[in-house]
């Protein structure tokens, strides 16, 4: 099984204080990798990923953060494990975001949201949470009919006008079984 927080937690403490100027040249060294068939796997991977990153680098390459991304990657394909690599700066961003002080937050809307709306939700967030910083994402979710669902890490609030129907469903439900069991005098309660 691979541990992509385990990965993205040597990076950050390998890279230390140059951890978010790595991770950006790290992020940046990706993409032409991946549109290299090929290239990342086989016998002599990271000898050639390796030699070929650091001709790219030219005098960048004295820079620590090209270096400690430079040695990352190539330890991600000597050890076969370049195809996590997205998974790997998930995690990364995700540690460094905590480290910060900086809020994931997800926030689904039945309609695209103002983006007015939207500056006031990050400015309340952060007032209310106290964190330095919101990164906010939005998706559509038509189900929702109306209103909003937040997600912020496992915690979520329902704001949506879905979440309400249900909700005054699941009490009308227990509502109609008290007033049953009531009647029943205990017994036979259900529907």
């Amino acid at each position: 099984m691979f541990h992509s927080d385990r990965w993205a937690g040597a990076f950050i403490s390998v890279s230390g204080g140059n951890a978010a100027a790595a991770f950006v040249c790290l992020k940046a060294m990706i993409p032409p990798l991946k549109s290299i068939h090929g290239a990342v796997s086989g016998r002599g991977a990271a000898a050639r990923i390796e030699k070929l990153l650091r001709e790219s680098a030219g005098a960048a390459g004295s820079d620590p953060a090209v270096e400690y991304s430079i040695r990352f990657i190539s330890l991600l394909v000597e050890k076969n494990c370049f195809r996590y690599i997205d998974s790997v700066l998930q995690k990364i961003e995700q540690r460094m975001d905590e480290q910060m002080g900086i809020l994931d937050v997800t926030v689904e809307s039945a309609v695209p949201m103002d983006s007015s709306f939207a500056e006031e939700m990050r400015q309340s967030i952060m007032e209310r949470t106290g964190a330095a910083g919101v990164k906010m994402k939005t998706r559509l979710v038509p189900e929702l009919l109306g209103g909003y669902r937040l997600r912020i890490g496992g915690f979520c609030v329902d704001a949506s006008l879905r979440g309400q129907l249900d909700q005054m469903k699941a009490d009308l439900f227990a509502a109609v079984r008290t007033a049953m069991t009531a009647m029943h005098g205990g017994k036979n309660g259900e529907l």
